[in-house]
């Protein structure tokens, strides 16, 4: 009797010790992917035990392969994970998730460290971007309307190359990857948060809101404030903003995050974002190494530097030479479908911009042809993805990029 007793304790606790809770397909669809985040609703499921832990495996065959993954929980729960590597459009792969006593536990891929001047985000030692929370003075000599915080910089290439720049002489106002508001109303009064020359105002960082760290994603999210330095009475706030940034623990080749801006008014008359040239969405001024010679643009619809300026896109590459082993680096930036205005219209520098040299400068600028009214009691979202690369990156791998951005892979659900 004790041997059956035993032997049906063990049963129980292997029983006990691994739950399959459902198994999934992800399909790659009509396009080919590459280190492609995912995302699964698991809402009807209490993740929340505290004796038996959840865990991912990708099956192949017999093999069962621990797969990295992270919860989201602020709007839903959420399953994160990176279906790595190559998926060949047209192929699927298979998941089980599981309820285990003792996971394979994965660590952190991107590190945040916080400084009294930064949010640093790294890559092993690598620096990928930091986020500015102190205000930045200008140069010694220069207006101190030019003061900003709240703007990423320095942004690096995998292989260290910084492809921001800050306070070029030229346009101090110029704040590495930055999405002020240039042509804006409140009632018939003109505010502009872009050109702080004006005096007429500026966005600050107002706090850190959150901030993640695993094995899937690192991240943050901030408020920024958009200041009127003309209202009655002290300077006031015209534009919350909550700025949420999201770096991918994809391959070191490469690193890709999300930018997300939400934008809402305390002013009972709202604001008006004028159609302008310059103004919100994401904007960034390049390294200063890049001119006309030795830097280039591709759009998706084919439109290259010297024509892309005031055209629409869902996606732009733009590149230029670098002190790499690849001897290049740059930025593909993805415009998501539900952003105004998409395919967006966007701001590119012409080739005899600064006097001739044809300095890059680059904007996705959803208002650039049409007004758009901020009213109170709602929320209006800006949804972006870059990838940072250095050699060079063909429109076929950009269009992929961008079709696991807009249309990420399906998932089929085959068994509870």
């Amino acid at each position: 009797m004790k041997i059956i007793s035993i032997f049906i304790a063990v049963l129980l606790a292997v029983g006990v010790s691994a739950q399959d809770l459902l198994k999934f397909e992800v399909s790659a669809g009509n396009t080919d992917r590459i280190d492609c985040p995912v995302s699964l609703s698991i809402d009807q499921f209490n993740y929340n035990t505290d004796s038996l832990k959840l865990a991912l495996f990708e099956v192949k065959g017999k093999t069962e392969t621990a797969v990295p993954f992270q919860l989201e929980t602020a709007s839903g729960a959420k399953l994160w994970f990176i279906l790595n590597g190559q998926t060949l459009k047209n192929t699927k792969r298979t998941f089980i998730l599981r309820k285990m006593l003792s996971p394979q536990m994965f660590k952190s891929g991107i590190s945040a460290v916080q400084n009294n001047d930064a949010l640093n985000l790294f890559s092993g030692e690598k620096p990928i971007l930091s986020y500015q929370i102190e205000t930045v003075n200008p140069p010694k000599g220069v207006s101190p309307l030019f003061k900003r915080s709240a703007f990423l910089h320095p942004v690096y290439s995998p292989g260290g190359e910084m492809l921001t720049r800050i306070q070029a002489p030229d346009h101090y106002h110029h704040y590495g990857i930055w999405n002020p508001w240039t042509l804006t109303f409140i009632g018939k009064r003109e505010v502009d948060f872009w050109n702080l020359m004006k005096g007429q105002g500026t966005v600050r960082f107002a706090g850190l809101i959150s901030q993640v760290e695993g094995p899937v994603y690192t991240g943050f999210k901030s408020l920024q404030e958009h200041i009127d330095f003309g209202a009655v009475g002290a300077d006031a706030v015209a534009m919350n903003e909550l700025f949420d940034v999201r770096v991918w623990n994809i391959n070191n080749q490469r690193y890709m995050f999300d930018y997300a801006s939400t934008l809402n008014t305390p002013l009972d008359s709202g604001i008006l974002l004028a159609a302008y040239r310059y103004g919100g969405g994401i904007g960034w001024r390049a390294t200063e190494k890049w001119t006309k010679d030795n830097s280039s643009v591709l759009t998706s619809e084919g439109k290259t530097r010297k024509d892309a300026d005031g055209s629409n896109a869902r996606w732009c590459i733009v590149d230029g030479e670098s002190g790499t082993k690849e001897g290049s680096s740059g930025i593909l930036f993805l415009s998501f479908p539900a952003n105004r205005m998409h395919p967006e219209p966007m701001r590119v520098w012409p080739m005899d911009a600064n006097g001739g040299r044809g300095d890059m400068f680059f904007e996705f600028c959803p208002i650039r042809h049409k007004d758009w009214m901020i009213e109170k009691g709602n929320d209006y979202t800006l949804k972006y993805r870059l990838i940072i690369f250095d050699g060079k990156m063909t429109a076929e791998e950009a269009e992929n990029y961008w079709q696991a951005f807009a249309n990420p892979p399906a998932i089929t659900i085959l068994k509870y």
